[in-house]
């Protein structure tokens, strides 16, 4: 194992290391974020973010009530605004988009439909669903802000992780998330000459801390500290940096979860190239969900910041070493053994000659290989399923 730290002539640190991004996969779920985020959900650092999504939940409360006990008002002024009395509030709460939606869900009622009746029509069905709710409680996250909101609202077991518990966990790893410790918002790629430059200014346009009503998104790597995990065939080094992502939301819009993985490079659109060694956690806001948060997620994360990189550079080396074809028959064989077609067979070896110059021969080719055709499939699934036997392959081999 090798960390590289790139010099210039003065000796101070350069702007950048060359990387090949042919190799490993790609991996869009940042970028998507990247695209889809306004500006007023961007952070540029984890301090401010923090202090937007903790500052939220302060303001914030979160109780269980029977649903039969909810009454539904509509507004005459208003033919569209409907408003909610909660046992024991003197005044109503206005449902946000998502929290209507949720409690409309709840009762089995369809929220487009109710969305385009006039308010007094809507209410009339939500009261009823309501009245007859066989789960009979509910469980509601409101906020003062101004007036209060019902910004979700739940089935009573629904385990809440707060948004700002998550990004807490990411600060004992990674401070402010700038710089001043390993882990930091990451760089960018020069496509035209094919150097990483760890160094670069935390904008709106380059940030990858992300927070909306809803969730919060964040991604962060290390990458002042590249790890050569062998040599390339030009006899360069093949460098590799850590990088995490995570996500949450508090009201309900998706799971809480974090990836760990290797990878080569960011591009500008924030798109992660050659990634290596991906690994994922889930977790459902279930009933228990804040224990498996704390005993599960949160130390996952702290391990995965505090490892050493030698298990996966050894996975790598040993891939490289594990020579297990020679000949074109025993590529065939190979593959074919492992369950890839015909033709899915002679792309990957195709795929290899083209980029290598040389026919497969150890098993980290062969991997290579599978993961260069899984980049040009366009349906989801069958991507997946490449890359996940490419993953398998290589972990037998380490």
């Amino acid at each position: 194992m090798t960390h590289v730290e790139i010099l210039d002539a003065a000796g101070d640190r350069a702007g950048g290391y060359k990387v090949d991004v042919s190799r490993g996969e790609r991996i869009g779920r940042v970028s998507s974020e990247w695209f889809s985020r306004p500006a007023d959900e961007r952070y540029l650092s984890l301090s401010d973010l923090y202090a937007a999504v903790h500052g939220r939940t302060e303001r914030s409360r979160t109780r269980t009530v029977e649903s039969a006990a909810i009454r539904v008002e509509a507004s005459r002024d208003d033919a569209e605004r409907l408003a909610l009395m909660l046992p024991g509030s003197d005044a109503p709460v206005t449902p946000t988009h998502w929290s209507f939606g949720q409690l409309a869900g709840l009762v089995g009622a369809p929220a487009a439909y109710l969305r385009q009746l006039p308010a007094p029509l809507a209410g009339i069905n939500l009261q009823y669903g309501l009245t007859s709710h066989r789960a009979e409680q509910v469980k509601t996250l409101e906020i003062e802000d101004g007036r209060v909101e019902l910004r979700a609202v739940t089935g009573p077991d629904y385990g809440r992780i707060f948004d700002h518990e998550l990004v807490a966990a990411v600060q004992r790893i990674a401070g402010n998330g700038t710089g001043d410790t390993r882990w930091k918002v990451p760089g960018v790629l020069d496509w035209s000459t094919g150097i990483y430059n760890p160094r670069v200014d935390i904008t709106q346009g380059t940030t990858t801390l992300y927070a909306s009503d809803r969730d919060v998104f964040l991604f962060l790597v290390d990458d002042l500290n590249p790890i050569e995990a062998g040599r390339l065939p030009d006899g360069s080094p093949d460098l590799y940096f850590r990088g995490f992502y995570c996500w949450n939301s508090e009201v309900g819009a998706k799971t809480l979860g974090m990836a760990s993985f290797y990878l080569r490079a960011v591009c500008q659109n924030r798109n992660l190239w050659g990634v290596e060694d991906f690994e994922e956690i889930t977790i459902r806001h279930s009933k228990y969900a804040a224990s498996r948060f704390a005993h599960e997620a949160a130390p996952a994360l702290t391990r995965f910041a505090n490892s050493s990189p030698l298990p996966f550079v050894n996975g790598i080396r040993a891939a490289r070493e594990k020579i297990v074809a020679r000949s074109d028959e025993d590529r065939s064989d190979f593959l074919r053994k492992r369950g890839f077609s015909k033709a899915e067979t002679a792309k990957i070896i195709e795929t290899v000659l083209a980029e290598e110059g040389r026919k497969p021969e150890s098993v980290f080719d062969f991997v290579q290989g599978i993961t260069a055709i899984a980049r040009d499939k366009t349906q989801q699934d069958a991507r997946l399923d490449l890359e996940a036997r490419a993953k398998k392959l290589l972990d037998r081999a380490a």
